[in-house]
């Protein structure tokens, strides 16, 4: 199997794992956006290999080696998002490809110098925690702004990356990293979201909440 194709798995593997809990053939299907018997027989070869496990009606899970290298290439897609937003000034949902290309020809001197320069950052511009070189990954405590009642606020800590859509229409409602946004009503019939971002009122669909997190939480009287 080819080099890049595995780092790809594992990659998507990890990430659907972070964001739902559980990864199974048909959630990495999508993702991918390839058939499910594709898939099915990659998932095999990677058991096979001892990259993952997979257990009926349990999912698919990286194991201890497959989590490591699924880690090295999610530092390296990060960081070469990170360095794309800040030192060449791409828009947060023009980086996923280019940041795709780029992290399977970075040699390990590479990564460690664009870490350097972007001064050993711990999240990449969407908001995500980049792991370390020892491969450790900082606890993400971030609440779903769909999760949140009327009456709570908090800061945008991060937004989901899983499309460039999600991405633009966020920032054309003004919610970026660091936005402070409250919940001013529920619509019940849809599940959208009346909010103030930044002081300035705007609905937001359900679909979009459930792609924003936000932190230091509370409720205000």
């Amino acid at each position: 199997m080819a080099s890049e194709n595995i780092e790809n798995y594992l990659k998507n593997i990890f990430k659907i794992q972070e964001e739902e809990g559980r990864v199974t053939t048909t959630s990495l299907s999508h993702r991918l956006q390839i058939s499910a018997a594709s898939v099915s027989e990659m998932i095999r070869k990677l058991a096979e290999e001892g990259h993952v496990k997979h257990t009926p009606y349990k999912g698919v899970q990286l194991t201890v080696e497959g989590r490591k290298k699924a880690l090295r290439i999610i530092r390296r897609h990060r960081l070469w998002e990170l360095f794309l937003v800040e030192v060449l000034k791409y828009d947060w949902d023009e980086i996923d490809e280019e940041a795709e290309r780029l992290e399977h020809m970075t040699s390990e001197r590479l990564e460690q110098r664009i870490d350097q320069i972007l001064g050993y950052p711990s999240r990449d511009p969407h908001g995500h925690a980049i792991p370390t070189a020892e491969g450790r990954l900082a606890e993400d405590k971030h609440t779903p702004l769909a999760a949140l009642t009327p009456g709570v606020s908090g800061i945008v800590s991060r937004v989901s990356d899983e499309s460039p859509e999600i991405l633009k229409y966020a920032a054309r409602l003004g919610i970026v990293l660091g936005s402070r946004m409250k919940v001013k009503e529920r619509v019940e019939f849809d599940g959208s979201l009346r909010v103030a971002v930044n002081g300035r009122e705007q609905f937001v669909s359900s679909k979009l909440a459930r792609h924003v997190y936000v932190g230091k939480v509370r409720r205000e009287m």
